[in-house]
């Protein structure tokens, strides 16, 4: 076939249509009739269950609704006494975090409501707060409902505007170190409650961990009876634990009842020594012999409109962001655990809205932020819970709880309280194994993570999760900036069938020895890149062609460090086109390196000189102004090097964006008249006309032999041409960016 003659078959058969912005903004921006009807329906996920709804279903949310509000209640006081809240206002809370998120959830499992490590936070927070704010000495709860209110504003409008995608700018090792050191906060700033030594003045259980840990023995000589009572108790509750464990070994069969036997442990205890108490106090109520909870209101006594002022606002402004943090955070992670544990897949976005609209309307019910709770939500899941309706099923058991328990609550022992915070945060340090694992996985994420842990022990929650936050944002922008691509040779393999594989020993043999399986891969040159075997050696691509291979993003971080590796590789492996391109001696730049005079003697003739560069781009997404400039340098640099129009290929173009980038770059065309290489795919077209396939269909009805039968359309195979001819230099892979290479060099 001639040139002509390809040109008229192929030229004009496919032209890629441009990367248009318009395009872009109505595919990607612009709203349409049946996208926002999708948007308003994903806003509310209960409309997609509910109306399946079975008895079945109910059961499940039944009792393990039941389950976690019997675990909640105390659960609920305990946390708000971490917030230097009263306790009835830990019930507010967990009564509106179930009673509000079922309607919004995609997660059956999480459940909503105070938490450790977030009312710990909050109740440093609002300690910072009161000092600015000493009106509000007396109402801290005003404080942290506008901070309620605001955070819940934050969280929601993230999940609208689908900006949900940010949480997994939070890597795992960052999240476990703030966990981690919240919880070792948490149990440190218990024990002096659990001891009863909390009373002397000048003891501050919430300055650094370690400041609480130091004066906790200096005190210690203040332990008073609350010591016997918080000490048995967290005692019985890891008794108890350990016990149902060890059952569930021994008696396999009975596994559901030491699991609710396991999970009610702590009502157990709680009831046992509220019982103790009573006992020991109903006749000193006024100067009980250990320290009790003492009166809690019976009803919502505080539901108000929260006040929002700009005084408040900006007291809080400063706070707001490692709160945020917090709260999305431990709420995501907690969902997407659980969803992976049951199969099922959580939207992030729209549980921000939900863990927003709950704190929105939280603070008119007396509630403080509230997010997931870990272990609440380990137990919801456990007992079986079906849909996010047991949610409702929890929030019924706490205002029961609020209006019918409150006389019992009176008699609670404050280190009892203490005990149970402790032995809830205990499984939130991370394991021996997990951090072995960090080390294994990645040693710089290991030194982030006891980072965080020290920074949160020795200085503050906060400050802990900002350094990690911060050092795994400085990894990932070095880790991009220090990206370093491979050269690429070629080795001939094929597959072969291991000694194992269930087959006949002929088959075996036939397959070993055949040569019609063999296929061409593309490795790095230094042969580690892949982790292959040292002793096979890729075959160099013919000389003064190179194939350089981009494994990362080629952005502006990291675009001048892709492009100086691979032009001092090309440059150590060839020759200039030229001895001498400046002249004479005065237009010599200063720093170019080698002799006063320069001869051939200088070069060594036998490197090759510079012809086509192949630049695989299969890893590259994205590309930005800086790096397609960057290229452009490059290949000025390196025609003025070679003293010749250096050839660009490029494989594995995958964005049509990048595609447009590079083209504005003058890169993807070449001389129309360049012989070039492009790969076709086989198509069927239909022949037929209509009338044909009437004609036959009457000749079936009319019965005129078997040869007028209609077989179908008739489908002749044909070709046709994968990429766009506009752009010859764009290839679908490295086999045909390299054969075009070659012919382009007549090899």
């Amino acid at each position: 076939m001639s040139d002509n003659m390809e040109t008229n078959c192929w030229e004009d058969a496919y032209v890629e249509p441009r990367a248009s912005s318009k395009e872009w903004l109505k595919q990607n921006v612009m709203p349409t009739r049946s996208g926002t009807a999708a948007y308003a329906k994903s806003l509310f996920p209960i409309f997609t269950w509910i109306y399946r709804y079975n008895w079945t279903w109910f059961l499940g949310d039944l009792i393990a609704g039941a389950t976690v509000g019997a675990v909640v209640i105390p659960q609920g006081m305990a946390y708000a006494k971490l917030v230097q809240l009263p306790p009835e206002f830990g019930l507010y809370s967990s009564f509106v975090g179930s009673a509000m998120y079922f309607m919004f959830a995609t997660s059956k499992d999480n459940t909503v409501g105070p938490g450790a490590v977030m009312s710990t936070l909050l109740g440093h927070v609002l300690q910072d707060l009161l000092v600015k704010l000493p009106e509000f000495k007396d109402q801290p709860w005003i404080v942290a409902g506008c901070m309620s209110l605001v955070l819940g504003c934050i969280a929601a409008a993230i999940g609208l505007l689908r900006l949900g995608f940010i949480v997994d700018f939070i890597p795992l090792p960052a999240i476990a170190a703030f966990i981690t050191g919240s919880a070792l906060n948490i149990a440190m700033g218990q024990i002096p409650a659990l001891m009863g030594n909390n009373s002397v003045k000048a003891y501050d259980t919430r300055a650094s961990t370690y400041l609480v840990f130091g004066n906790f023995f200096k005190y210690i000589s203040h332990c008073d009876m609350n010591a016997a009572v918080g000490l048995t108790a967290l005692f019985l509750l890891y008794a108890i634990r350990s016990a149902c464990k060890f059952g569930t070994h021994r008696w396999p069969r009975y596994e559901k009842v030491f699991f609710f036997a396991s999970t009610l442990r702590t009502v157990f205890v709680i009831l046992l020594y509220t019982l103790i108490s009573y006992l020991v106090n109903r006749n000193h109520r006024d100067n009980p012999k250990f320290s009790i909870l003492g009166t809690v209101p019976r009803g919502f006594k505080h539901m108000n409109v929260p006040t929002v002022n700009s005084h408040i606002l900006s007291a809080v402004a400063s706070k707001l962001p490692s709160v945020i943090m917090v709260m999305v955070i431990e709420h995501i992670s907690i969902s997407k655990s659980f969803g992976r544990i049951n199969n099922y897949t959580i939207n992030p976005n729209q549980e921000l809205i939900a863990i927003g609209i709950t704190n929105i309307f939280g603070p008119f019910f007396g509630a403080y932020p509230i997010n997931s709770a870990f272990s609440r939500t380990a137990i919801n899941s456990k007992a079986g819970v079906r849909t996010p309706l047991a949610g409702l099923i929890t929030a019924s058991i706490i205002a029961i709880a609020i209006y019918g328990l409150p006389p019992v609550f009176f008699y609670i022992s404050n280190a009892l309280l203490a005990a149970v915070i402790i032995h809830a945060v205990g499984d939130l340090i991370s394991k021996p194994t997990t951090i072995r694992s960090f080390w294994r996985i990645s040693p710089f994420e290991f030194v982030i993570f006891w980072a965080g842990v020290i920074v949160s022990v020795f200085s503050s929650m906060d400050n802990g999760i900002y350094t990690t936050v911060a050092a795994s944002a400085a990894l990932l922008l070095f880790r991009i900036a220090r990206a370093r691509g491979d050269f690429i040779g070629t080795v001939q393999v094929h597959s072969q069938l291991s000694e194992s594989t269930n087959a006949s020993t002929d088959l075996k043999a036939i397959y070993n020895c055949s040569t019609e399986g063999s296929r061409r891969v593309y490795m790095s040159l230094d042969g580690t890149a892949e982790g292959t075997n040292p002793s096979v050696k890729p075959e160099t691509p013919p000389a003064g062609i190179y194939i350089y291979r981009l494994n990362e993003g080629y952005l502006y971080p990291n675009a001048v460090h892709f492009t100086d590796h691979m032009v001092a590789e090309i440059k150590a492996q060839t020759r200039p086109g030229i001895l001498n391109p400046y002249g004479s001696l005065g237009n010599r730049p200063w720093n170019d390196p080698g002799p006063r005079q320069k001869s051939e003697s200088d070069i060594d003739t036998s490197l090759p000189l510079l012809r086509a560069v192949i630049l695989d781009f299969t890893g590259v997404s994205n590309v930005d102004i800086t790096s397609i400039q960057n290229l452009i340098d490059v290949r000025k640099q390196l025609d003025c090097y070679s003293d010749n129009d250096v050839v660009w290929h490029f494989s594995g173009v995958g964005s049509p964006w990048v595609r447009r980038a590079l083209v504005a770059g003058g890169f993807g065309s070449s001389d129309p008249a360049m012989h070039t290489v492009f790969s076709v795919a086989n198509v069927a077209v239909i022949q037929d006309r209509e009338n044909d396939i009437q004609h036959r269909q009457q000749q079936m009805v009319h019965g005129r032999g078997h040869e007028t039968v209609d077989h179908g359309p008739a489908i002749e195979p044909s070709v046709a041409r994968l990429l766009s001819a506009e752009h010859p230099l764009f290839h679908i892979d490295l086999d045909e960016a390299l054969a075009a290479a070659k012919l382009e060099l007549g090899l």
